[in-house]
């Protein structure tokens, strides 16, 4: 690839990042919407000879490109929600309710009922259940116009109000001033969920690789115990431990070192997020867990400490421009791809199954989860009919599908990865172009909703 063309796509990502939020905030267009139809356009035009789009001949660039994205957007996310988890209490977990919900009903309908269609058209088991696993999280990258906006910290005229009000008979919780999220519980379960879900995903891309690599469906009983036991569960529980430790050493040195110069809280340097997340995710994958959900979990407890710093407001301002730039170059990329031939094995059955998982399987799977035995309304973590109708379809596919099947097929050759990257690619288009027209003025309206309910 000329590297002139790399200097002039970085520059366009790096123009559009500053320019694309504000200029888009009022109109039913996002961001990722107008990269990947600007990248087509681009696609189009005669490139450099020897520039290579194809995702097959570039996997490993793909993989670890989409790889760092992620791991930048789930920092941001960890750092992003207000909605505070203790373990042992049990209001906080009836408060996650919709993240549970997402997680271990509608995640694995997805996953499964993606894997069977495939199968029931003509797709190896093991290429469908990849498929399956690697569209079935929401992106925590391209979902962000559906999620919370950023952690919210105390002002001096809210501290003032809450000094003044120590005797009053609110809870604590009130006197903190309540968090924008435990208002908008729609972009609190999307913002959960995304968090989470990329690491409870990968569990099904290792099955997936395992029943390509093992001889098909007759193979599960040789590796099926040691995967559940293990790559469903134990390297869950390590991810989290490891990102919980990290999180809770970095705290304390950034807040409460009883060296001045190591706490980098009062300096206001918010590299640290970003240390952080590179730290995290190498110590996990040393100790065999899942570093997604490590950066996520190690994200959250950074946040849980001296939670009304304006610390975690920086920090996630530097993760979030990161987040946008590496997020538009991917898009434009991606865009230049879909005209250069990512698309010239698509076929009807992959058109099948992108719109069938995004009208009907997630849809289907998200409100059956939210609504069985479904937390009353009023309480934080219960959902409303139509909140739960908007967080069922606002499952955005995007970024963390390209990297799970660039991991997958780095593992094992799948004689469908063509047909796998046309199939994926389209579903990001249509999911992008859906998702992107919608979000703004759904959850505007659900907005008014909740405030005219409000004041009534």
């Amino acid at each position: 690839m000329s590297i002139n063309l790399i200097y002039l796509i970085a520059g366009v990502a790096m123009f559009l990042a500053a320019v694309l939020p504000s200029v888009l905030d009022r109109y039913a267009v996002s961001a990722a919407m107008v990269l990947l139809v600007l990248g087509m356009g681009i696609g189009l035009l005669p490139l450099p000879a020897g520039m290579r789009l194809d995702p097959v001949a570039i996997r490993p660039q793909v993989e670890r490109v989409t790889e760092f994205t992620i791991l930048v957007a789930l920092m941001g996310v960890g750092l992003a929600i207000d909605r505070t988890f203790t373990w042992r209490s049990g209001s906080a977990w009836a408060t996650w309710s919709p993240t549970w919900r997402l997680l271990v009903v509608a995640m694995p309908l997805t996953i499964a009922s993606v894997a069977l269609l495939g199968w029931g058209l003509g797709i190896a088991p093991a290429a469908a259940l990849l498929l399956g696993a690697a569209l079935a999280p929401t992106d925590p990258v391209l979902a962000s116009d559906v999620q919370v906006e950023g952690p919210r910290v105390e002002t001096d005229e809210e501290a003032a109000e809450n000094e003044s009000a120590d005797g009053d008979d609110r809870p604590a919780e009130a006197a903190l001033g309540e968090p924008v999220d435990e208002k908008d519980d729609v972009r609190f379960a999307l913002t959960s969920e995304a968090g989470l879900n990329d690491g409870l995903a990968f569990p099904f891309v290792t099955a997936a690789v395992l029943l390509a690599s093992a001889g098909g469906l007759s193979s599960v009983g040789s590796w099926g115990l040691q995967w559940l036991a293990w790559d469903l569960v134990g390297k869950v529980v390590v991810g989290v431990a490891a990102g919980v430790a990290v999180g809770w050493g970095l705290a304390k040195v950034a807040f409460r070192s009883p060296r001045r110069s190591l706490r980098l809280a009062e300096q206001g340097e918010p590299l640290l997020a970003l240390a952080a997340l590179v730290m995290t995710y190498g110590v996990s994958q040393l100790v065999g867990g899942y570093g997604f959900i490590s950066v996520f979990a190690c994200g959250m407890t950074l946040r849980a400490a001296e939670r009304n710093h304006r610390y975690h407001r920086s920090m996630h301002e530097v993760v979030q421009r990161l987040e946008r730039l590496l997020t538009l170059i991917i898009l434009l990329m991606l865009g230049m791809s879909m005209t250069k031939g990512v698309l010239d094995e698509l076929d009807w059955r992959g058109v099948v199954i992108a719109l069938t998982l995004v009208f009907v399987l997630r849809p289907t799977a998200g409100w059956l989860s939210l609504r069985l035995k479904a937390r009353a309304q009023g309480l934080p973590g219960g959902l409303g009919r139509k909140e739960t109708l908007a967080t069922a379809f606002f499952g955005v596919r995007g970024i963390g599908s390209l990297y799970y099947l660039a991991f997958a097929a780095g593992e094992h050759p799948f004689p469908e990865e063509r047909w796998l990257w046309s199939t994926v690619a389209f579903t990001i288009l249509l999911s992008v172009m859906v998702h992107g027209t919608l979000a703004t003025p759904v959850m505007h309206y659900l907005e008014r909703r909740r405030d005219r309910a409000g004041v009534a």
